[in-house]
C-alpha cells in the first residue's frame, strides 16, 4: 500500500484538507506543535494535541506518540496526529505526498524533495522551487485555485469581512501572559463582554455576536496575538462545521494531488 498523505498543521484550513482527503479515501497523518494556537478549535483537529482526540464532522483525529502507531490508527478509520513540527516522521512514514498547511505565511522547512508530491497552502511558497503546487488561500475569485508555477497572493494581513466587520471582529491578546477563558465557543456576547484574561488583564469582545473561536485555556500568548473571533452573523452551526474557505482550499489540494499523480503516471 502507498504511504499516507502527511499534512503539516492541524488548524482550520489543515483540518479542512485532512477531512476532505479522508472522505475521498486517502490515508492521512497530521503533524502539529505541542501547544497549537488554533482559534476555531471546534473545527480543528489540532485540538487532539490538547485533549487526546478530536472529532470534526464525523471524522476523528487521535494523538499518537510514535510514527509506528499510525498504521493501526489509520486501519481503525481515524487520523493519527503526531507532535512533530519538523515532520521528522517522514522517514518512517514514507508519505506519498506532503501538504504544508501550517499557514505561517512563510516556509518553515518544507522542500520539494520531501515526497513524490509536495503541495503548500497560501503565501510563502513558490511552486517549482519549494513545492510542486501552491493552493490559493486568499478569499476572492482565485480562492482554491492551484498554481503549478509561481506563488499565491501575498498576505494582506486583513481578516475576512463578515457581517460588515473585518479587523474589528478579531480578538487579540492585550498583554503577554497565560490566557484563561471565561466563555465557551458558541456563546452569544455583547460588545465589551468578558471573554477571559491574559494574566490579570481582561480580554473583552470587540463587537457583539457569536463567539466563533477562542484559543485553548492555559496558552501562553504574546501581545497582539489573535486569540479569538466574534462573528456578527449569529449562526451556531458555523462553530461546528468546516468553513466554505477551508473546503475550497481542500478542493484545490485534492486537485493538485490527483493532477500531479496522473502527470507522474
Amino acid at each position: 500500500m502507498q504511504g499516507p498523505v502527511l499534512v503539516k498543521g492541524g488548524g482550520e484550513l489543515a483540518t479542512g484538507v485532512a477531512w476532505r482527503l479522508f472522505q475521498c479515501g486517502f490515508p492521512v497523518v497530521l503533524t502539529e506543535v505541542a501547544r497549537p494556537l488554533a482559534v476555531r478549535r471546534t473545527v480543528s483537529f489540532c485540538e487532539a494535541a490538547w485533549e487526546g482526540q478530536m472529532t470534526v464532522e464525523g471524522v476523528t483525529a487521535v494523538l499518537i506518540a510514535h510514527a509506528a502507531e499510525a498504521a493501526g490508527v489509520i486501519a481503525a478509520g481515524r487520523i493519527p496526529l503526531l507532535i512533530d513540527p519538523a515532520a521528522a516522521c517522514r522517514a518512517a512514514l514514507q508519505p506519498r505526498a506532503v501538504v504544508d498547511a501550517v499557514m505561517a505565511k512563510r516556509n518553515l522547512g518544507t522542500a520539494v524533495d520531501h515526497a513524490p508530491v509536495v503541495v503548500a497552502l497560501g503565501p510563502g511558497f513558490t511552486a517549482g522551487r519549494d513545492c510542486h503546487a501552491v493552493v490559493e488561500t486568499q478569499r476572492g475569485h482565485s480562492l482554491g485555485r492551484v498554481y503549478y508555477t509561481g506563488s499565491a497572493i501575498p498576505d494582506t494581513g486583513v481578516p475576512d469581512v463578515r457581517g460588515g466587520y473585518g479587523a474589528d471582529r478579531v480578538v487579540r491578546a492585550p498583554a503577554p501572559g497565560l490566557f484563561r477563558g471565561a466563555l465557551q465557543i458558541g456563546a452569544i456576547v455583547e460588545p465589551g463582554a468578558l471573554l477571559g484574561n491574559v494574566g490579570e488583564t481582561p480580554v473583552t469582545a470587540p463587537i457583539g455576536g457569536l463567539l466563533r473561536g477562542l484559543i485553548h485555556n492555559s496558552t501562553p500568548v504574546a501581545t497582539g496575538l489573535k486569540i479569538g473571533d466574534v462573528d456578527p452573523v449569529m449562526d451556531p452551526a458555523r462553530c461546528h462545521t468546516i468553513s466554505d474557505k477551508a473546503l475550497a482550499v481542500a478542493g484545490g489540494v485534492l486537485e493538485a494531488l490527483l493532477h500531479l499523480a496522473q502527470e507522474r503516471r
